[in-house]
């Protein structure tokens, strides 16, 4: 489970302070894909690179599994799996060496690594890349991927800021069923969009975040209901106030 208690995070910049986190507040469960959508600049990506530790918050608390991320960053990255918005594999490797290379970076015996390279490559259909070097990928062999080097731990939760961004239908259509397997699995699963369709057909619940605050959540059902509309789009323009911020 990981827990985002009032997270609050500003940037200096040359005209001032930027707030672009400004009191998150979430609780994501176990077996359960929470999203979080937002329009461009809400500070999804922000929140989310405090949850896995990349950035410390100015106030708040993240809690992974109980464990207090700012006092113990090393073992929530330990039963965390992160597939960033930068999506960089090392080019001069084979899928399967990047994916070998994190396991070692995890203290995985060779066992270990060579058994979850075999699972991940089953799971995510990774059988014609994973000898093959990296570089001249696609991106949706690229996520593949970053994914399953991300995941080589087995960790109980896993983070993942807009997996689905430029993959090809048949691509996409791949990656919600393995992040089904992964909710199944009993696992917690943060999922961050923009695309109000893959939200709605992924999510156990959504987190709408709009400058910087958390505008409402709930599933898609309770949060059409509550804005009164007939669809997740509009109920998310109510949520975030005007059909300018989507579109920011």
């Amino acid at each position: 489970m990981i827990t985002a208690q009032q997270l609050h995070k500003a940037f200096k910049t040359k005209t001032g302070t930027v707030k672009a986190v400004d009191g998150v507040d979430f609780v994501a469960e176990d077996g359960r894909i929470t999203g979080l959508l937002g329009p461009n600049g809400a500070g999804k990506t922000t929140t989310l690179r405090m949850l896995y530790t990349l950035m410390k918050p100015d106030s708040g608390r993240v809690l992974v599994d109980g464990i207090d991320a700012a006092q113990d960053p090393a073992a929530v990255r330990r039963v965390l799996g992160v597939l960033p918005d930068a999506r960089g594999v090392y080019k001069r490797l084979t899928a399967r060496e990047n994916i070998r290379y994190f396991g070692e970076l995890h203290g995985l015996s060779k066992a270990e690594i060579h058994e979850r390279a075999r699972v991940l490559s089953e799971q995510l259909d990774m059988g014609e890349i994973l000898d093959r070097q990296t570089e001249g990928f696609s991106q949706g062999q690229r996520t593949k991927t970053a994914i399953a080097r991300a995941l080589v731990h087995d960790p109980r939760n896993v983070i993942l800021d807009e997996p689905t961004n430029g993959l090809d239908v048949m691509t996409t259509r791949a990656m919600r069923e393995f992040l089904f397997k992964l909710r199944d699995d009993g696992r917690c699963v943060i999922f961050s969009s923009h695309i109000m369709q893959e939200v709605a057909a992924l999510c156990d619940r959504i987190v709408i975040i709009a400058k910087g605050r958390v505008v409402a959540d709930g599933t898609a059902d309770e949060l059409r209901e509550r804005f009164g509309k007939p669809n997740l789009e509009d109920a998310f323009v109510s949520a975030i106030g005007s059909e300018e911020g989507l579109l920011a």
